[in-house]
């Protein structure tokens, strides 16, 4: 089954044999069955289900959450919705246009189009230009409902926070990756003989800043960064934080933004810029794919606990 190889997957089957319940995949491994006896607790995809569907659809909805943050007064990244033109009830007779190159005058830094429930990374797209803002707008588009506008960010660190009832689980740093300067070769140079053939093309892709510092030589012991997204699966590498300033203020404002929309399980997303915390957004589901490659002792512990609250939850 392609997806009963997951972290989430191996967790439940180890937990359902060690407390005697029955345990079934369908969907290929996506969905997941576990008979107490009692109870029948599903799981789909990397949703355990102890969120309300409501709280479930606010937390995958990028512009909902910044909405229901901003008037609790936590700090966030806004989100500005934007429905595909081809639902043509839901879009304002004037169009989106005029209002996307109004936000786009407003930044000057540029922005970050993305689907307003997309995840992983996917079709997200930083623009500086109209032409940039217009092929972005397109993709995202051709196969999705809607879309989220934001502020482009350069964002120093970006933190996960893995939370339970509020209480974070794991707390980890998810850092880009990059190559380290010499002195003597420009970026290019580095990235052609650091980066794998195999990964050369995508690396171009997403480089981050102006084209022409591919150029420039990248001082000795200078990191450059090859993306400009924290996304673990485009080869930030996750990082645990432990006890510290850092820690401390980034459970806080994840547990204040978790309970402003009701999340119980869940991960939100933490960035960091002059040395203040703000929610770039927050997931339901709790994927924790790389971090479990890495530390499954952690994965297994993260799981097993969210497992123990779902099954003791009574019966309806």
């Amino acid at each position: 089954m392609q997806y009963a190889n997951r972290v989430i997957a191996t967790v439940v089957e180890t937990y359902c044999k060690q407390h005697g319940f029955d345990v079934a995949f369908g969907l290929d491994g996506w969905l997941i069955v576990i008979d107490t006896g009692r109870i029948k607790h599903r799981i789909y995809g990397y949703d355990i289900g102890l969120n309300s569907s409501v709280v479930h659809r606010i937390a995958n909805d990028k512009s909902a959450t910044a909405e229901i943050l901003a008037s609790c007064a936590i700090d966030c990244v806004p989100h500005a919705l934007f429905m595909n033109h081809n639902q043509f009830k839901y879009v304002p007779t004037g169009g989106h246009w005029a209002r996307m190159l109004q936000m786009l005058g407003e930044h000057p830094e540029g922005l970050v189009l993305k689907p307003n429930e997309g995840t992983c990374g996917n079709l997200v797209f930083k623009v500086g230009s109209e032409l940039e803002m217009e092929q972005a707008a397109a993709a995202i588009f051709a196969v999705n409902q809607n879309l989220a506008v934001a502020p482009y960010l350069a964002i120093e660190r970006e933190v996960r926070v893995v939370l339970l009832d509020r209480q974070a689980l794991v707390v980890y740093e998810k850092q880009r990756p990059s190559i380290v300067g010499d002195g003597v070769r420009s970026a290019v140079e580095l990235i052609l003989d650091k980066v794998p053939a195999a990964l050369l093309a995508a690396t171009l892709a997403n480089l981050p800043g102006n084209p022409a510092s591919l150029d420039a030589v990248v001082p000795a012991g200078q990191p450059f960064f090859l993306n400009w997204r924290h996304n673990l699966d485009l080869g930030a590498e996750p990082q645990l934080l432990q006890d510290g300033p850092v820690w401390q203020a980034s459970v806080d404002i994840a547990a204040r933004a978790a309970e402003a929309i009701g999340l119980a399980f869940g991960s939100v997303d933490v960035i960091w810029n002059n040395e203040a915390p703000q929610i770039l957004e927050i997931n339901s589901g709790v994927m924790i794919e790389s971090l479990g490659h890495r530390h499954p002792d952690i994965a297994h512990r993260v799981y097993t606990q969210s497992l123990d609250r779902l099954v003791q939850r009574p019966a309806r």
